[in-house]
């Protein structure tokens, strides 16, 4: 039995191909794949290529998938055939002490499906047998759309960041980046009753974009900081977040935060590029916390899911493009491009 499946064979080598259905084991889940959603991981792997990763050992990219499961080994007993789940991709080791302490997204062995394993650009996905016995799968209320627990990873690493700036009611929280991980953040700050989100970005289209989901949104392209200023009477922001990965937004994130304010650096920097020049005397003077998060744990992942369930967080509208396995090279130039927020492939 055979199935089709995205693979990565090396820089800008990603194949649409028929391969095997994976065989499980006795602990294993089988699931088969209803949503995917591209993420910047998938975009630097394709783009640069991967460790392990050539023309002898392809790879089956994404991990942001759900799906229904198709067969459960015979020692599983927590799942059913046709359940719908979604999963969590970063697996610990289970018994370290950062597992133990629910940091497993932070183990030193961590692995991944869709980076160091087949993920979700394909019709079945094999879940190994630790991420079944570690709580990685989590089912999905009925209401909750393919598409949108595919796109929750993403959404519980921004959920791990707000966890450290925090929001309190009637705050100005200012956002650099104006994709579905910016989105994502302002979706957080108005829940936790921000009274003015401001969101920045070099691309007009992507302003409106994102206006377009939530209007209350203050856009600002040009001139930030006197922006901010204007609208927080020369106090500066509670909180700033870089949800970009550009030096340049992370050197103006400290002018841009008030007295006792709170900065994030969510986006990460390219290798090589990490290195930036800061005014730290802002962050002594002002008092500044700054943070800087990547991943999630279970529990973030989980929480994300369960505000998707109760509406309390639209996410549905972030997925602006759709498409079959067979378009995924469109899918990903979208993504590479900036075209729309987030991009989803169905099957």
């Amino acid at each position: 039995m055979t199935m089709l499946a995205a693979r990565l064979y090396g820089k800008n080598d990603l194949r649409v191909e028929e391969m095997p259905i994976p065989e499980i084991g006795d602990e294993e889940i089988l699931l088969r794949v209803k949503a995917a959603t591209i993420c910047g991981t998938d975009l630097r792997m394709l783009k640069n290529g991967a460790t392990g990763v050539d023309e002898n050992h392809p790879l089956v990219l994404c991990h942001e998938f759900a799906g229904v499961i198709e067969k459960v080994g015979v020692r599983v007993i927590e799942y059913q055939v046709g359940q719908r789940v979604t999963v969590a991709p970063n697996i610990g080791c289970g018994v370290c002490d950062l597992c133990t302490a629910g940091q497993s997204h932070h183990c030193k062995q961590l692995t991944a499906i869709g980076v160091h394993m087949d993920g979700g650009f394909a019709e079945f996905v094999r879940i190994p047998a630790r991420a079944v016995q570690l709580g990685n799968v989590t089912p999905l209320a009925d209401n909750v759309r393919f598409e949108a627990a595919a796109g929750n990873e993403a959404f519980s690493c921004v959920y791990n960041a707000f966890e450290r700036y925090g929001v309190n009611p009637g705050e100005t929280v200012v956002i650099i980046g104006a994709g579905a991980i910016g989105l994502m953040h302002a979706k957080l700050a108005k829940m936790a009753g921000a009274a003015k989100i401001i969101l920045n970005d070099l691309s007009e289209a992507r302003l409106a974009e994102c206006t377009a989901l939530e209007p209350a949104l203050i856009t600002v392209k040009d001139n930030l900081l006197a922006r901010i200023m204007e609208e927080t009477d020369g106090n500066g922001a509670h909180v700033v977040i870089t949800a970009c990965s550009a030096a340049a937004a992370q050197q103006a994130s400290f002018a841009l935060a008030g007295l006792d304010g709170r900065v994030n650096f969510f986006g990460g920097l390219p290798k090589g590029k990490e290195h930036v020049e800061l005014d730290t005397n802002i962050i002594h003077y002002k008092q500044l916390s700054v943070t800087g998060t990547t991943r999630a744990s279970h529990s973030h992942y989980r929480k994300t899911l369960h505000f998707i369930a109760t509406g309390l967080v639209d996410v549905d509208p972030l997925v602006t493009h759709k498409f079959s396995l067979r378009d995924i090279d469109k899918a990903f130039e979208n993504a590479a491009n900036t075209v729309g927020l987030k991009q989803a492939i169905v099957f």
